[in-house]
């Protein structure tokens, strides 16, 4: 064979990896059936009312770049949730979000924003829910549009584990790691 057969040989053994990698054994490799099993997480039941969330955001070099506590509001008409989000970043920033999610009958989820580019889509199965969705970042974090791919998990103690990777030109550019829980109730006099 001539060196050309095997550079080609070689560059499609490449690629095979990298797929098989992709579909096998990485962050974007989950899909909605592996979570079938165990507790249901029902974002009907898991967010409603307020929660409380605090995660952090790892960068391109992995290293910590932002740290964050927000509060959720959650308020649903039949299938429909208006979830009113207030995210403090560490910077001294302050990020407020509105989502509107629609889940059918499926488990299917439709997700918008007024910083999410279309409609985003995701799926709830079992102890773990998914959504992909297209974000545009404010000006002042570069105006760039991000492929966001955001996995919550529900732990044994009904609090949620969230991990999002967000990339740019199929690079991840950013990972996100935070919990959510509902927010505890204080009382007049308390």
């Amino acid at each position: 064979m001539s060196v050309l057969t095997y550079l080609m040989i070689g560059v499609a053994l490449m690629g095979a990896a990298v797929v098989a990698k992709t579909r096998y054994v990485s962050f974007r490799a989950q899909r909605s059936d592996d979570y079938a099993d165990g507790p249901i997480f029902d974002i009907r039941d898991r967010f409603n009312g307020p929660v409380e969330c605090e995660g952090v955001i790892y960068g391109p070099t992995g290293k910590v770049s932002s740290r964050f506590v927000a509060d959720f509001d959650a308020t649903w008409n039949g299938n429909v949730c208006t979830m009113v989000e207030k995210f403090h970043y560490d910077s001294g920033q302050v990020q407020d979000r509105v989502w509107t999610l629609t889940l059918g009958n499926d488990g299917r989820i439709k997700a918008e924003a007024p910083d999410v580019v279309g409609a985003g889509t995701g799926q709830q199965s079992g102890s773990a829910v998914l959504l992909n969705y297209r974000i545009k970042l404010t000006k002042e974090a570069g105006g760039h549009a991000l492929d966001v791919t955001d996995w919550m998990y529900l732990m044994a103690n009904g609090n949620i584990m969230n991990r999002s990777q967000f990339r740019k030109f199929g690079i991840k550019v950013a990972e996100l790691v935070a919990t959510m829980r509902p927010k505890e109730k204080t009382y007049a006099g308390e």
